[in-house]
């Protein structure tokens, strides 16, 4: 089976696409990356040795203006180049991962025949999978809640395909339960780039709790503009932390924590659902679509997780939920069995199987 995987743009699109590229080719098939050769895609496509196509596309652009012209424009173009690829080597089947760089490989997919699966990690589908629900084979989604904001499509809930190196790492790593937990271990997360909100409220509230006498240390990400400062503040206040700017290798970050505090992206509700962590969201309040609220509370409504918006964020207010959520262990393991149970799942292989069934037949 021939397979194109249109999965450019961001690493919450690039990770899961390339994690089910590569279940394909284990499973014998022909796959082909369609990226849009952006610096984000770099170190992922480091990873892949198959052959690539690159989709010269640009993000969508909100209002009427000389930039969002360009950016019709550059779409346009986006078609007509990934017809002329596709029609030269025309694939069974196309795996389309959302965002402005699925929209070309879809209309000449489309425009060919050839049958589409979307993929949509968040609750609230993107401009380019809405776009195109209701022409595909399938739409594969990582929420049940999707299913109410595409009518007529032909949705399937198989979970988010995990980062390979994740999962290896996971199986590498001892049962929790033989892990040592002591002190309590807090890890904080705003994304690749770091959340400075975030970062500034977490070093005041913990300052305050390390006063209050609660035994505990924290795992910091900071993002790369914050990480000094961040660092200096636990040191001044005496608290237990591992500061750090960014990592790839999250395996062991989340293995040991008993608690996240973290954005809501889907990647992130998935990683910590397969390691059981519950979370405390404090969804980005800039997200299109604000999706990623949407994906918090449909998990703050499973019992894996509680939700914060960033307005309500204060040192004072977190300082008493993390104090509340200390002297009550009880709750926090309902958290982490409901997050194993209830949690966003591993679709790797289920996206594959999907892709399977909706090849175009010889």
């Amino acid at each position: 089976m021939k397979t194109a995987v249109a999965c450019g743009g961001t690493g919450g699109h690039v990770f899961p696409g390339l994690a089910t590229a590569r279940e394909l080719l284990r499973r014998g098939h022909d796959v082909t990356l369609w990226l849009t050769g952006r610096d984000e895609e770099q170190s992922a496509r480091k990873d892949w040795d198959g052959p690539v196509v690159e989709v010269p596309a640009r993000g969508f652009q909100s209002g009427i203006s000389f930039q969002s012209l360009q950016t019709v424009w550059k779409l346009v173009q986006a078609v007509w180049h990934c017809r002329r690829a596709m029609s030269k080597d025309r694939p069974d089947v196309l795996l389309a991962m959302g965002s402005y760089a699925s929209v070309g490989p879809c209309a000449a997919a489309w425009s060919l025949g050839v049958p589409i699966v979307l993929h949509e990690a968040n609750v609230i589908p993107g401009r380019a999978v809405r776009l195109f629900a209701r022409s595909a084979a399938a739409v594969a989604a990582g929420f049940e809640e999707t299913r109410y904001h595409l009518h007529g499509a032909k949705l399937s809930v198989v979970g988010i395909p995990l980062r390979e190196e994740l999962t290896e790492a996971a199986r590498a790593l001892p049962p929790r339960e033989s892990a040592v937990h002591s002190p309590f271990r807090l890890l904080i997360a705003g994304g690749s780039m770091g959340a400075h909100r975030l970062n500034e409220v977490a070093t005041e509230a913990l300052a305050r709790l390390r006063k209050s006498g609660l035994e505990f240390s924290v795992s910091h990400l900071t993002g790369r503009d914050d990480e000094s400062a961040v660092r200096a503040a636990y040191q001044a206040a005496g608290v237990q932390a591992e500061v750090i700017a960014f990592t790839k290798y999250m395996a062991p970050l989340y293995h040991a924590a008993d608690l996240a505090i973290c954005r809501a992206g889907a990647s992130t509700c998935a990683e910590l659902a397969y390691f059981g962590v519950p979370a405390l969201f404090v969804p980005y309040p800039r997200a299109a679509m604000d999706h990623q609220t949407a994906n918090a509370r449909a998990l703050e409504k499973r019992g894996t997780a509680d939700v914060v918006d960033e307005a309500a964020l204060t040192p004072e207010w977190l300082e008493a939920y993390l104090a509340q959520t200390l002297r009550k262990p009880e709750r926090l393991a309902r958290l982490r069995e409901a997050a194993h149970k209830e949690g966003v799942k591993d679709g790797t292989a289920a996206l594959a199987e999907l892709v399977e069934r909706c090849a175009r037949k010889p």
